[in-house]
């Protein structure tokens, strides 16, 4: 290949990799709009959620304190009797409020903190009784 070849190869790939990143923008919507119109009240609930995981079914509770529909502390604490869902309760907790506090109660719908998915079960039913205890009518 000359060198005039591999210029203008590695140009039109430059062009393709500056395309894909041009499609990850921050002006990119992520997905489908979330409705954020639900008012809560300011304040700290707790609820506990479940989840099953393959050793039997698992619990943690889930204390969320609100201000202006913004989380502004969350604290997880687990329930677990299996050695290795102890140790996925204990890495969701520490991980946690880097993805929750900040945030509209309303965009919240976790899949994985800390490498725990399951955890996250419990921890989005728990979040579904806090967001019905805290709504204004």
């Amino acid at each position: 290949m000359s060198t005039s070849s591999r210029v203008a190869a590695l140009g039109f790939a430059g062009l393709g990799l500056a395309g894909a990143l041009a499609g990850c923008s921050a002006g990119t919507p992520a997905g489908p709009a979330v409705d954020t119109s639900a008012v809560y009240t300011d304040g700290t609930y707790t609820a506990d959620g479940s989840y099953v995981v393959p050793s039997g079914t698992e619990s943690v509770t889930v204390e969320l304190t609100l201000k202006g529909d913004i989380v502004t502390n969350v604290v997880v604490t687990g329930h677990a009797t299996d050695p290795q869902a102890i140790q996925h309760q204990s890495e969701f907790a520490g991980g946690i409020a880097a993805v929750v506090v900040g945030k509209d109660i309303d965009t919240l719908q976790v899949s994985r903190v800390g490498g725990s998915s399951f955890t996250s079960i419990g921890f989005n039913k728990a979040l579904a009784e806090i967001k019905a205890d805290a709504v204004q009518s």
